[in-house]
């Protein structure tokens, strides 16, 4: 099967599956610990229902909408996640493209294998730029000059990987950027040698927002123990202010599950929070991101725009989220799926699958526009 025959996103993570080296598709398809967060944010979609409508006009359709005064051509977009350019080589690069020619926005993480330069130089409208907040405030500072320098339009300040959390799969499996060359590393390369010919053409292979920028990152052999000492455990509310007048442009804050921490951002001066559990890879056992949206909505919804992050695996997922209220939401594991499995085309191919799932059911619930959708939408009972 070619990825543009896929018709979902699970065909695509099975394509993944069977072309991404295991260390580097488990990154992706895996959570902390027991996994119960990981699996409860795509589970607990499957709880909420929707209301089916009859003999209503469902002609001249429209997914287009805003994200943070942005305009969009559906309320989706790419989230930042690490080590992406080892699902497919210059992976970030790719994704960007395919976000940029289908109309949502593209967000960079800090952990990128691809550097925020890199991705600049192959896309012409402006993309995301996603901070961790590392105990080298001089690189901190730094980061955020490149990425306005860059011409990046949002700022998106990940909140709750103050620690990381401890990620089974990830630790069995050695993982690394690039990787190591042992027995079990080579044997898991060589069995995939479309990602290696890929690979071979590239020189993006480690953390390129990091080396060579970082103070006393010049190699790869002390860029491990530079990451995992980096970040800040000391981070705070009062450090956003810094983080806000350093950029001086729209700032999103990324990791409020709480109905309280959502009511302190509203002082902090961001333009948006994202809801979300970091994808159930930090504190296993939180609830899920679909779950807490209705509350935090509720709680600051009318005061500041609210994202969703957290397993959405289809475009009906997306129009649950935008029911409860959502201004936008974010596809995570779904464009790493559709990376692994075939690049730019992949990546496109999961646009694609999402919005036509969220155009058709959104017709069946009986509207023609995205930004009608409420929690009329949804049966109430259930």
């Amino acid at each position: 099967m070619s990825v543009e025959q896929a018709l979902t996103i699970a065909d695509l993570k099975e394509q993944a599956r069977r072309r991404v080296p295991k260390m580097f598709f488990e990154y992706a398809d895996s959570g902390a610990w027991t996994e119960g967060t990981y699996r409860a944010n795509e589970e607990d979609f499957h709880k909420v229902k929707l209301r089916q409508r009859v003999l209503v006009d469902m002609t001249n359709r429209s997914l287009a909408s805003e994200m943070i005064g942005e305009k969009v051509s559906m309320p989706v977009a790419i989230a930042p996640t690490g080590f992406t350019g080892m699902q497919h080589a210059d992976g970030e690069m790719l994704a960007a493209q395919a976000a940029e020619e289908f109309g949502v926005p593209f967000t960079l993480s800090t952990m990128s294998i691809c550097s925020i330069e890199d991705v600049r130089s192959v896309t012409s409208k402006p993309f995301w730029f996603q901070l961790y907040v590392m105990q080298d405030r001089d690189f901190v500072l730094n980061l955020i000059d490149r990425a306005k320098a860059a011409g990046c339009s949002a700022l998106v300040l990940t909140l709750d990987l103050q620690i990381l959390g401890q990620r089974h799969k990830d630790l069995r499996n050695g993982l690394s950027a690039p990787p190591r060359f042992t027995p079990k590393h080579l044997w898991q390369m060589a069995t995939r040698p479309f990602w290696c010919l890929d690979m071979l053409g590239t020189k993006r292979r480690t953390f390129g927002n990091i080396v060579g920028h970082a103070k006393g990152v010049g190699d790869l052999s002390s860029l491990s123990s530079w990451t995992s000492e980096q970040f800040d455990p000391q981070l705070s509310w009062k450090d956003i202010e810094w983080i806000r007048d350093r950029w001086g442009g729209k700032l999103i804050l990324k990791g409020i599950l709480d109905e309280e921490d959502a009511r302190m951002s509203l002082g902090s001066g961001a333009d948006a929070i994202i809801v979300s559990n970091h994808g159930g890879r930090q504190l296993d056992g939180a609830a899920s991101s679909i779950s807490m949206l209705p509350r935090i909505v509720d709680a600051v919804g009318d005061k500041m725009e609210v994202h969703l992050d957290g397993g959405i695996r289809s475009g009906q997922d997306v129009l649950k989220a935008l029911c409860y209220g959502a201004k936008g939401t974010y596809i995570g594991r779904p464009f790493l799926y559709g990376l692994g499995a075939g690049g730019k085309a992949g990546v496109r191919r999961t646009l694609e699958i999402i919005r036509k799932e969220l155009d058709i059911t959104m017709a069946l619930c009986g509207e023609r526009d995205v930004k009608n959708l409420s929690r009329n939408n949804l049966h109430k009972d259930v």
